[in-house]
């Protein structure tokens, strides 16, 4: 259980930021257990009510009033609240219809909403938990700062309802959505990929012998895979003297009894040591942003692909996805790939590891939209201008002849279905692009 508790401390934190269960359970009865405990310390020492001023609560002999006003507000935030979660269902419809049902997430992840909730609820339980230390009988008591606390939080609630509703106003907007899956697919990148390309001195081509045979070890669970913690495989590989390749990466799909990765040396397997290596996979029912590029690339994809559909007709829309899409490929290209053989001590593999490669990514990103845009010279110019962009950036020789490889596509698919002048604007553009793979020279003009 210690050696796995990294690994559930991450998915916990991974929680805690996407989802509506964690952080305004946490807010509510955070803010709950103060009305609890302010009402009874205010009981308990009346010098607490001696410091909030006579003008906020004048009538500090009456408890009826403070009854009436912790009554007050908690009925009226419950009603605020159902207005919040009405607005908030009606958001994720529109945004699952409009735009993709893979973004849900990137709405439950909002910590606005989030905050939202979680405060309005916890002045609920606030008022709730304070309303029983406001009484007539047998002593009167009116708990003048607790009050006091719950009209401060009425007040923080009404101005967090406005901020909300402007909120929520601009996070149905597309570019909006684009933009923060973009930013938030970049910052994996930078998890995963820490280290400029060419700053770090990589062991790919590293040797090693090949097992006659190895063995595999089957997935207890079906789900996609969210995390691997390659440190912890490593630890296990070292400690055992055994070699694992891993034969599923990040944001694949794993069935149960299938295999999911495999061994060196099968006598040294044991049903505990089973379990510690799968305890270094976390899998779910659904891809998540841990360590998954390619599903941060596959969400705006979906938007573009769906703007530029015969119902929607929006190209503009799928620009903007272009735009964000070669946002995150240049940020790729400027990065080391992740390493894919791990040694310890240096030289001896003891663990292979798949990641998406930029070409997969390539693929995510473009050729489906390269497919449905032939008939749109605006996006497919837009699409030409990527390459362009990502070929400027990009130091191999190879890499930019493949982009001008996916050029003359672009230019060959559009050729077929627009007209003459349409044709002439692509090869126009992509005209640089097929400089810059012929002549490394241009690359910075």
């Amino acid at each position: 259980m210690k050696t796995r508790l990294p690994i559930l401390v991450r998915n916990w934190m991974y929680a805690l930021r996407g989802g509506f269960l964690v952080r305004p359970l946490l807010i509510s009865l955070t803010l709950g257990l103060a009305g609890m405990i302010l009402s009874s310390a205010e009981e308990s020492f009346p010098v607490v009510s001696a410091w909030v001023p006579e003008t906020l609560f004048p009538s500090r002999a009456d408890p009826q009033i403070a009854q009436v006003m912790l009554a007050t507000i908690a009925g009226s935030i419950m009603t605020v609240v159902s207005i919040v979660f009405a607005i908030l269902l009606m958001t994720l419809t529109l945004a699952s219809m409009q735009f993709s049902p893979r973004i849900l997430v990137n709405f439950v992840r909002d910590r606005v909403t989030q905050w939202t909730l979680g405060v309005f609820l916890g002045t609920f339980l606030y008022c709730m938990a304070a309303l029983p230390a406001a009484r007539s009988l047998p002593h009167p008591f009116a708990p003048v700062a607790t009050v006091t606390g719950a009209l401060l939080l009425a007040l923080a609630s009404v101005m967090g309802l406005i901020y909300f509703i402007h909120h929520i106003s601009r996070a149905v907007s597309v570019n909006h959505i684009v933009d923060r899956i973009a930013r938030e697919t970049e910052g994996v990148i930078d998890e995963i990929m820490p280290h400029k390309r060419g700053l770090v001195s990589r062991r790919e081509d590293m040797a090693f012998e090949p097992e006659a045979t190895e063995f595999p070890v089957l997935t207890d669970q079906s789900g996609y895979i969210c995390f691997i913690d390659s440190a912890r495989l490593l630890k296990l590989a070292k400690a055992h003297k055994l070699r694992i390749r891993v034969l599923r990466p990040v944001g694949h799909f794993a069935p149960e009894g299938l295999p999911l990765f495999t061994v060196s040396r099968k006598s040294r397997l044991t049903a505990e040591l089973n379990r510690e290596f799968r305890s270094a996979f976390v899998i779910g029912p659904m891809r998540t942003m841990q360590q998954d590029v390619e599903f941060g690339v596959l969400q705006i994809v979906d938007i573009a692909l769906k703007a530029i559909s015969p119902a929607v007709n929006d190209p503009s829309t799928a620009i903007n996805c272009i735009d964000q899409l070669t946002r995150i490929l240049i940020r790729w290209a400027g990065r080391a790939p992740p390493a894919t053989l791990l040694s310890d001590p240096p030289y001896v593999v003891r663990v292979i590891l798949p990641w998406i490669d930029f070409h997969h990514l390539l693929d995510t990103a473009f050729e489906q939209i390269r497919h449905y845009s032939v008939n749109d010279v605006a996006v497919s110019l837009r699409l030409l201008r990527a390459l362009n962009d990502l070929a400027a950036t990009i130091d191999d020789e190879r890499m930019r002849e493949k982009l001008a490889l996916r050029g003359r596509r672009i230019v060959a698919n559009c050729a077929t279905r627009l007209d003459p002048g349409d044709v002439k604007r692509l090869k126009d553009r992509q005209a640089p692009l097929e400089a810059t793979a012929q002549n490394p020279a241009l690359r910075s003009a």
